[in-house]
């Protein structure tokens, strides 16, 4: 063991040796590691803090929430054209449901319209996300609140004119002042402000609760009704360890007994489970980790061949000094061994230039972002590993050479 710590220490020092004396030759032959290096932890960092934003975001809704309505969230066989004829569901529907459907934890109401203006004396606060929805949404989305309350099920019922601020509207139109209490100006209309939702954050979606606001479903369906400009969804929470296939299939007979839809009639919905948006999210990172790996995978090819070169030229300058080794008894592992230990150490520190890189780049990003880029141990370690692995299959050949030299041969060689 004692002998392969200092055949470590000295090869740790022919290496520091060759990229002090030739620094420029070392620089190139190691650029393409630190480069293959960068390129595979960044995107594999980048992907990690991707997956980590999408699952913060959506920790507060069960991954089998369903989102019915007339779109898709992913692709789908059928033709634009059908799709572009289904109907919107609506609000009698979203009550039939809620009163027919079986194993049901939450089902909500909600509408996507378009963004407005919030006014507050002579503050305003424009391209808010407004979101019109029913009372249980607050269970739904699992809200928390800095100050106030969520709207109850008379005020939802009713489409009373109370709204609850995200945490951004609210700082933007009142700062430090109690919102509680307070009448904005929304729609023309007066709103009093009865919440203040707890900062979330950048969302990876867009919009976060911080810069949106809820209110009453049915205050905007009283004032324009059913109008074409909002769409709407029925949200579904069914209860845990429930059969999927199953809730889906019921849900689907429930709302088609409701539209009155004959036998072997195609579904004019969409069931969308989130699980399965998550699933296609996944895939679409997966498919960023493959495309990330190929290209880089060039530069490690590239770096590894220039590690090779630098490690023959490393072989060709030192042939009288493996000669003197190996006349004074050093055998061919002995030498095999140091220069195996020389061009992992070089590619080694190549690849700590390159996470170097991929750190500094992630610190830099997040402070200029509102968002977190994290580069993680196991991609530490994997980069590490992986330029090792690099230097030991490019110096594996090198290394070979130097073991096998003739000793009386080396040395006349090299003199």
């Amino acid at each position: 063991m004692i002998v392969y710590l200092r055949l470590l220490k000295e090869s740790l020092g022919f290496a520091i040796n060759a990229l002090r004396n030739n620094k420029l030759r070392t620089l190139l032959s190691l650029l393409g590691v630190t480069i293959g290096i960068f390129s595979i932890i960044a995107v594999l960092a980048a992907v990690d803090s991707l997956d980590r934003k999408i699952s913060k975001d959506l920790s507060s809704l069960d991954k089998n929430t369903i989102y019915l309505m007339k779109f898709c969230f992913g692709p789908s066989e059928i033709p634009q054209w059908k799709r572009e004829q289904f109907p919107n569901v609506k609000y009698d529907e979203y009550i039939g449901l809620k009163n027919s459907l079986n194993n049901t934890d939450q089902i909500g109401y909600q509408l996507f319209v378009n963004r407005e203006t919030l006014k507050y004396d002579s503050k305003t606060v424009a391209d808010v996300n407004i979101v019109p929805s029913s009372f249980e949404m607050v269970d739904i989305d699992g809200l928390s609140f800095d100050k106030g309350r969520f709207y109850n099920e008379s005020e939802s019922n009713s489409g009373t004119a109370v709204i609850v601020l995200g945490y951004d509207i609210a700082d933007g139109l009142f700062g430090s002042s109690d919102p509680i209490g307070k009448n904005i100006r929304l729609y023309g209309q007066r709103f009093t402000v009865i919440g203040v939702i707890e900062k979330q954050g950048a969302g990876f979606f867009g919009d976060s609760n911080d810069t949106s606001v809820y209110l009453p479903a049915n205050f905007l369906r009283r004032m324009y009704g059913d109008s074409d400009a909002m769409t709407p969804v029925i949200v579904l929470k069914p209860v845990k360890g429930i059969d999927m296939d199953a809730y889906k299939a019921e849900v689907a007979q429930k709302l088609r007994a409701i539209r009155g839809m004959k036998a072997g009639e195609m579904d004019n919905f969409f069931i969308n489970v989130l699980s399965g948006f998550t699933d296609f999210i996944d895939g679409i990172l997966g498919q960023m980790n493959v495309v990330g790996w190929i290209i880089s995978g060039f530069s490690l090819l590239v770096g590894g061949f220039g590690i090779a070169n630098i490690m023959f030229v490393s072989v060709k300058e030192r042939t009288n000094l493996i000669g003197i080794q190996k006349s004074l008894g050093a055998k061919n592992k002995f030498i095999l061994f140091q220069f195996l230990f020389e061009a992992v150490i070089l590619s080694v520190i190549g690849g700590i230039v390159g996470l170097l890189m991929v750190w500094g780049i992630s610190v830099l990003l997040t402070k200029l972002l509102d968002f977190e880029f994290v580069l993680g141990l196991g991609n530490v370690l994997l980069g590490t590993g992986l330029a090792a692995l690099i230097g030991l299959i490019s110096g594996i050949l090198p290394a070979i050479s130097a073991a096998n030299l003739d000793p009386v041969e080396a040395i006349r060689t090299g003199m």
